[in-house]
């Protein structure tokens, strides 16, 4: 991959920044149906299946997305564009949500929403790759990813949402979390440029990346069956972590809003310390203690008494597995494939992780809920973060700083 010395210092952080405040945005309108479930789930009759289907259809349409959209843009080179026209897309979807008035409405618009938001993360992490230095690559996709995500989307959500609903109604919510993103849409048009072709690798051709060819990469196979075990547990936790504080521990519809919310601070943190790190010691490391770690998660929300300021303690210390994220879906990827397939690979990653964690894992996490309770979700994410850190065993190490240190050739970037 080119040098990014191309573009000023400053212009990276702005687009790093830019992205990563979008990305914000798509997790806060992502993630409201997930925090208001409380609120929804009674007044539209839901089951836990059914809780677990909405969850899945924004997965299975996100994963279809991610991978056609990223396709689309490195055979077009047209990035801002689509990102802008996502953006008002997902931002519209939200509005929908709130207008819902039975399950079936409620699951064609997330089924909308997953297709308007699923192009926007392999696009913003191929703009950052291209853009950004490699010695800081790491970190700034784990910024794009990340930060603005879950300082907005984990957070800044739970908080604000549980208390609109509270005030004025679970609809009212989801009108509140349809604006920000016509007012990020208009900055990312006017502020974020296209790469060059000759940055983005594009002057060299457009020949297609075969799934079979992608998958030959190690690293590639690999980093994908890490996404379905790690996105499973996510989407696992953000749909069913809420009904298990209020309905198995009790807790007060406010109190688990800022426990979520320090789920959204864990990962902000997490979006500089954990890839930082990797830039330092390697990425092989990191992604195999990281997701070991996050079995402190799901054993504290079962078995840990007392205050619930404790139990934030381990949610903060157990959703560090978060910050591992970027590293799968984009960092290692985008170190391992030519620059001229970014973009698709990333969508594959992400896409594959989607449809077989996103969909298939809250769906079965549902009906095990139905069959033998909710405490049976959290036994599941328990498993899966043992499996991840024992598949990233297999990888091949990628940061340019101990490629080099070891003297060996880069795979690519």
């Amino acid at each position: 991959m080119a040098s990014a010395a191309r573009q000023p210092a400053r212009y990276q952080v702005l687009l790093v920044g830019l992205l990563s405040l979008n990305f914000g945005i798509l997790f806060f309108d992502r993630n409201a149906l997930n925090f208001l479930m409380p609120f929804v789930q009674p007044d539209l009759g839901l089951n836990n299946t059914q809780v677990g289907m909405l969850a899945s259809a924004l997965s299975l349409t996100w994963a279809i997305s991610g991978f056609l959209i990223g396709r689309l843009s490195d055979r077009t080179g047209r990035r801002k564009s689509i990102i802008v026209v996502a953006t008002l897309a997902f931002s519209l979807c939200s509005f929908v949500s709130g207008i819902a008035s039975s399950f079936l409405m409620l699951f064609g618009a997330r089924l909308l929403m997953g297709f308007a938001e699923g192009g926007v993360l392999p696009i913003s992490q191929s703009l950052t790759a291209f853009e950004v230095s490699p010695d800081r690559r790491g970190l700034a996709m784990g910024v794009m990813q990340n930060l603005g995500s879950n300082l907005l989307g984990s957070t800044a959500a739970p908080l604000l949402l549980v208390a609109i609903a509270t005030a004025a109604g679970w609809r009212s919510a989801f009108f509140v979390a349809a604006l920000p993103g016509l007012i990020l849409a208009a900055a990312i048009w006017l502020f974020v440029r296209e790469p060059s072709p000759l940055i983005a690798g594009e002057a060299e051709g457009h020949e297609r990346l075969s799934i079979a060819a992608a998958f030959a990469e190690r690293n590639i196979l690999l980093c994908a069956g890490i996404s379905v075990l790690l996105v499973s547990y996510l989407v696992i936790c953000w749909a069913f972590m809420p009904l298990f504080l209020t309905q198995v521990r009790g807790f007060d519809p406010s109190v688990m809003g800022w426990l979520m919310a320090t789920l959204g601070i864990s990962a902000g943190v997490g979006s500089f310390v954990v890839p930082g790190i990797s830039d330092v010691v390697g990425r092989k490391p990191v992604m195999v203690i990281v997701p070991l770690i996050g079995v402190i998660l799901p054993l504290g929300a079962m078995f840990m008494a007392g205050s619930p300021w404790l139990l934030a303690v381990i949610f903060f210390f157990g959703w560090a597995l978060n910050g591992v994220f970027p590293m799968f879906m984009a960092t290692i990827p985008s170190e391992t494939v030519d620059p001229r397939h970014t973009a698709t690979v990333l969508g594959l990653v992400m896409g594959t992780g989607e449809v077989l964690g996103g969909v298939f894992g809250p769906a079965l996490a549902g009906v095990a809920a139905d069959h033998f309770g909710l405490r049976a979700v959290l036994w599941i994410m328990f498993g899966l973060c043992i499996a991840a850190g024992v598949l990233a065993l297999g990888l091949r190490e990628t940061a340019p700083r101990i490629v080099a240190r070891a003297g060996l050739s880069p795979l690519h970037g």
